[in-house]
């Protein structure tokens, strides 16, 4: 019932639906109704003895109540009755049968205009929710779920959301009172025969209640393996280069047949279990029918109920068997969407480790150094950084080596905010990174990474990301990272759509126009991890010119995997195992035979 609530928040401002729901859905039912009343003076005139259609009731005066609609009913179906005869009275009747079903046909069509209405407004504001919180969570939370499980809620378990949870708010907003609605007139048919029945509609809930348990617990779990299937997919996708080199097809294959099989076999019970439900319901209705004829037929023989008004009974309590089987199955199918719900709300309520302070101030512009205060990092019990300091003057490169997990891409990140320290600072200009807003701060750092990001969508858009585009400074980009020259072949130049993560582009190329993404930025501090490791040796000298007078009087953070790259920084910072192993110069480290000379020897920077 909590996730119910909650999901039904994404429907504020309730008053743009619920008010022209309800007038809608009112309409609808008394139309509806009306179909069905008039049974009683068709069938009267039909088989009745004639003698109650030969006195024309008086014209009865007006006044808001059920009584005056039936006296005013009458006084027209007698009047015609007797001055036309039955056949015109029996028109009047059809006419106004037909004109009911119009009428309640429009309202039940106005109301579920209101419910899609309602529905996608919900959808649409439940992923931009989920999509939200995703783009502002950190990279620890990324680190610790599986990319497929995070896909398969974003669209699977939302697409669950709508089939399962929303279309049964369909159900549960309208049958309920077309039973209530169908019952009143019930009553006032025949109290007695109303009453009898109401016994068996709790047991029918009873049986369904115990379905949808069983129910929710089986939806959770085959969730979770549709996760596993779409990690798995996803992973098979992107390393099929490796999986077919080293013929570990065959493997890979067997993975998924396990993981499909499993989640076949839940599939199957999940639904068998589901489906049971309308049949059983189904049962449930006949039983009950059974039941009403009976008693209902031995009223009639007693004579304290009149023929036309138990068929009229029987017509009207049929129509009330199928919004209560609708219910049954709405209920039984929500379990499955409220595995998805909690699945949905479960990445919403994961609190953002990396949250920007009540009382953050605005970055200045960068004057002076950034700053390494003993900074202590952990992957939850896994140690990554231990007792780091040092200093990045304004206007100076530094560079990062080491092995790989010594702590190098660690160290951009906390500069980043990607992630946070566990112990001791980091400062710009003498300011904790933490007391800066996350939109000034990264606003001066450019990134360029090893492994180029690129998005489907053109070069121009890859270069700006959303900036506003200013043609000559693209350009001029394009030109210092030694992009122009590819781009301007392309039949679509700047336009060209660069295919999804730039596969249409070579590692050389969409490395470059990485670079061309930081230049254009513009950025008084640069993290460059290994921006050249994809280029060739022409392509890596003249980017390599370009960073030279791109870093002059700006401060460059450099992850070095060749020596080329830092042979020429102002300090090299060696890290091993999370500590920092030793510093100094190109130069000044070669001299010693340590730990960056067996590293040059080796050119084992990663």
């Amino acid at each position: 019932m909590k996730l119910l609530k909650r999901l039904l928040i994404y429907a504020r401002p309730y008053h743009h639906f619920l008010p022209e729901y309800l007038i809608y859905t009112f309409f609808g039912i008394v139309f509806g109704l009306l179909n069905f009343t008039m049974l009683i003076p068709l069938l009267n005139l039909l088989f009745g003895n004639g003698e109650q259609t030969t006195v024309i009731p008086a014209e009865p005066s007006f006044s808001v109540s059920i009584s005056y609609l039936i006296d005013l009913f009458n006084y027209h179906f007698l009047s015609i009755a007797i001055l036309k005869g039955k056949m015109a009275a029996m028109a009047f009747v059809c006419v106004i049968i037909g004109a009911g079903t119009v009428l309640s046909n429009f309202f039940r069509y106005m109301s579920m205009r209101v419910l899609v209405r309602l529905k996608l407004k919900m959808l649409e504001k439940l992923r931009v929710s989920l999509y939200d919180k995703l783009l502002d969570q950190s990279q620890r939370f990324f680190h610790s779920r599986k990319k497929g499980d995070i896909l398969s809620t974003l669209t699977n378990d939302v697409q669950e959301i709508e089939y399962s949870v929303i279309s049964s708010f369909q159900t549960l907003l309208r049958d309920p009172f077309v039973i209530i609605a169908y019952f009143i007139a019930l009553f006032y048919l025949s109290p007695s025969l109303t009453l009898f029945t109401l016994f068996f509609f709790p047991v029918s809930g009873i049986l369904i209640s115990q379905i949808s348990k069983r129910l929710k617990k089986k939806g959770y779990f085959n969730q979770e393996m549709l996760g596993k299937i779409l990690h798995t997919s996803d992973e098979s996708i992107t390393g099929i280069r490796i999986i077919q080199a080293f013929r570990a097809g065959d493997r890979f294959k067997k993975n998924f047949r396990d993981l499909n099989g499993q989640f076949t076999r839940s599939s199957k019970a999940l639904f068998n279990q589901r489906e049971i439900a309308s049949p059983l319901s189904e049962l449930l209705g006949v039983i009950v029918i059974i039941v009403v004829v009976m008693y209902g037929g031995n009223l009639v023989l007693q004579g304290s109920l009149s023929g036309s008004m138990f068929i009229t009974y029987l017509a009207l309590y049929s129509q009330i068997l199928q919004p209560a089987k609708n219910l049954g199955t709405a209920i039984t199918n929500m379990q499955r969407g409220l595995v998805a719900t909690e699945r949905v709300f479960n990445i919403i309520d994961e609190p953002v480790s990396i949250m920007e302070k009540t009382n953050a101030i605005q970055a200045g512009d960068f004057s002076n150094e950034i700053r390494f205060e003993n900074v202590v990092f952990a992957y939850d019990e896994s140690s990554v950084l231990n007792n780091i300091s040092f200093t990045i003057p304004r206007g100076k490169m530094i560079a990062l080596v080491g092995k790989s997990g010594s702590g190098k891409s660690t160290l951009a990140d906390l500069l980043l905010r990607f992630q946070d320290v566990n112990e001791g600072k980091v400062l710009i200009d003498g300011i904790d990174i933490r007391d800066i807003t996350l939109e000034s701060l990264r606003g001066q750092i450019g990134l360029v990474n090893q492994e180029p990001i690129l998005f489907n969508d053109s070069i121009l858009n890859n270069i700006t990301m959303g900036a506003e585009a200013d043609m000559e400074k693209v350009k001029s980009a394009a030109r210092m990272a030694n992009a122009s020259e590819f781009i301007e072949q392309l039949e679509e130049g700047f336009e060209t759509k660069v295919g999804d993560r730039g596969s249409r582009l070579s590692g050389g190329q969409k490395q470059r126009i990485a670079i061309a993404r930081a230049l254009y930025k513009n950025p008084p501090i640069l993290i460059l991890d290994e921006a050249t490791s994809a280029l060739d040796t022409e392509s890596e000298r003249l980017v390599q010119d370009a960073l030279h007078h791109l870093m002059e009087n700006r401060t460059t953070l450099v992850i070095a995997h060749r020596l080329s790259t830092i042979q020429h920084s102002d300090e090299i910072i060696v890290l091993d195992a999370g500590r920092i192993a030793e510093r100094g110069t190109h130069a000044e480290l070669s001299a010693k035979n340590g730990l960056y000379r067996k590293l040059c020897d080796l050119q084992s920077f990663e």
